[in-house]
């Protein structure tokens, strides 16, 4: 059995929250925590790396304690420290966390107050009102938690990331099946949402039932839902469901349409089809009984007189009207980007020097990279201070005077304090060539402030970008929030930019933010806040999300060359 980080980063995640109900070390719970969060985003499966003899030490927040914890749970399938935790600690506490506004902290004290060990004996003491004498838990809190408890479990979901681990080497898998002709990902998975459900793949084949029979037998298969002749469900050991459907090679393209989604897409493209009197399913495009179309997904839409709709625009969000008016757009891809403009080094909370970190984007074939250590007036992630700052401009004149056809950007990533203040005096600030100004604490002011907050920041005329704009974490920590429109129309009359963070935990800004920035008319830096070499392989899932907000190469500050972005991010 394959263990993939999704799973791993789980199982640190867990054990951090029940150490952080158990009261132990902050340092502690903040290294597992870091650590799940760096498993999860990683580009490639933790136990592919380690059987190519990566030392998994060298990634961001690891260390060697936790890599051979990492090795232990890939070899054994067991996390010891975990099951000991378990043993000592009722296992529903976790469980209590994922109540909105139930935090590890809270689900302490309704535990050592209470002795509430989980949702069915939270639900006893809110309804025999024994939560009133416990401070901070108010009667509002208790209708939300009684509200909480009342709906069923929401779907789960994994991040993309995530779901690239668990699906590609199941494609890969099926491809190696003899007579197969093609094996693709559909979904949301295709559309490449940010999280994904469940997994559909479709294959074409001659022979469908050998097919089936493979995939039931994969062996990562923890139960099969379902089985026919021409399509299975199962459950992966991962807990995530996988549909496959076999189809002809005539419907390849239709059942990719069709499978693909999304159902709005579908209901929007198959109602525009009747009109023309024609039917749309899986298996072609059909005018009464007699079949037209389907080979391709092209072959589909020209039945409507429409051009070709790339997956990630698939929202029925208003493609179908750029289409007919042939107003698609021409969707950045990764052979655009010329450059990251967000990075960490050593120097901050990176893994690898200013060097390694220039050496690896050279290698994707950037002409740039910006190294974006923190300033920081937060001593957690070991911020540079203006001498440290200084040291390290002069470190990086010196290496750009060896490097040919590549330059090193002198950046910063600043802390926007809740006044708006930098982290460090403008000064200094306004010789670099790009500089990032984010939030990283203080998330919970309100939207009018925290709006105030950045526009304040904007201000300094050395502010290039807006990094990571609403702070979240997927899955973990909520957008704050934040008046968008009021913050982008401040960017734009300012000269300043928003930044796509493209880690997969983040990618911030949000699809429907990176659109409404280009209604707007404000650029988008899409950067990886990669922490390691490796972490630079981020790009793609901003590219991911920048298609997705349907944004083309000139919305895109890093698809310029380099004289072209220096004149840009004048202000």
């Amino acid at each position: 059995m394959t263990i993939h980080n999704a799973e791993i980063a789980g199982l640190f995640g867990r054990y951090a929250t029940l150490l952080e109900i158990k009261g132990a070390n902050p340092f502690r719970i903040r290294a597992y925590r870091n650590a799940a969060r760096t498993i999860e985003s990683l580009p490639r499966d933790v136990s592919v790396m380690l059987q190519e003899g990566y030392d998994l030490a060298e990634l961001p927040g690891i260390g060697d304690d936790l890599a051979d914890k990492i090795s232990n749970i890939i070899e054994r399938e067991k996390f010891f420290e975990l099951e000991k935790i378990e043993k000592q600690m009722p296992a529903g506490l976790v469980d209590l966390t994922a109540i909105p506004g139930l935090g590890p902290k809270r689900v302490k004290t309704l535990f050592d107050k209470l002795k509430v060990r989980s949702s069915e004996d939270l639900a006893k003491a809110v309804r025999a009102g024994r939560l009133k004498g416990v401070r901070g838990f108010g009667p509002k809190f208790e209708q939300s938690i009684l509200k909480a408890l009342g709906h069923p479990a929401a779907e789960k979901r994994v991040s993309l990331a995530a779901a690239e681990h668990i699906a590609e080497p199941l494609i890969q898998y099926l491809k190696a099946i003899p007579g197969i002709e093609s094996v693709a990902a559909a979904g949301s998975y295709r559309r490449r949402r940010e999280t994904v459900g469940d997994l559909d793949i479709l294959v074409t084949c001659q022979h469908p039932e050998p097919v089936v029979e493979h995939f039931a037998a994969y062996e990562e298969v923890s139960k099969t839902l379902a089985r026919g002749t021409t399509k299975a469900s199962v459950r992966l050991k991962s807990g995530l469901q996988v549909d496959l459907r076999v189809v002809p090679r005539r419907s390849a393209g239709a059942a990719l349409v069709y499978f693909t989604g999304s159902k709005a897409h579908n209901i929007a493209l198959r109602a525009i089809g009747r009109k023309r009197g024609l039917k749309f399913n899986e298996y072609g495009v059909f005018r009464g009984k007699r079949w037209l179309a389907g080979r391709t997904e092209a072959e589909v839409y020209a039945q409507v007189g429409l051009p070709y709709i790339p997956p990630e625009l698939r929202e029925a969000q208003g493609e179908f009207e750029a289409a007919r008016a042939g107003h698609l757009p021409r969707l950045v891809a990764a052979t655009d980007i010329k450059g990251d403009l967000h990075v960490h080094t050593e120097a901050s909370d990176g893994d690898a020097t200013i060097r390694e970190m220039a050496d690896a984007a050279r290698a994707l074939g950037y002409a740039y990279i910006a190294i974006s250590d923190h300033v920081s007036r937060i001593g957690i992630v070991h911020g540079l201070d203006a001498k440290r700052l200084v040291r390290q401009m002069t470190e990086i004149d010196r290496l750009n005077a060896k490097l040919q056809g590549f330059r090193i950007l002198k950046s910063a990533e600043v802390d926007i304090a809740p006044n708006g203040s930098l982290a460090l005096d403008g000064g200094i600030l306004a010789e670099l060539d790009v500089v990032t100004a984010s939030v990283h604490a203080k998330f919970d002011l309100d939207a009018a402030a925290q709006t105030e907050r950045l526009i304040r920041a904007m201000d300094h005329t050395c502010v290039n970008i807006i990094g990571h704009p609403t702070g979240r974490l997927i899955g973990e920590r909520e957008a704050y929030p934040l008046d968008m429109k009021r913050l982008l129309a401040a960017a734009k009359e300012r000269g300043c930019f928003v930044e796509l963070n493209a880690q997969p935990t983040r990618l911030d800004l949000c699809d429907v933010h990176v659109r409404l920035a280009k209604d707007m008319g404000v650029r988008v830096g899409i950067a990886t806040d990669a922490h390691s070499p490796a972490t630079l392989a981020y790009m793609r899932y901003g590219i991911d999300q920048a298609r997705r907000g349907w944004l083309e190469p000139d919305d895109v500050i890093n698809t310029r060359p380099l004289s072209a972005l220096l004149k840009l991010l004048e202000r």
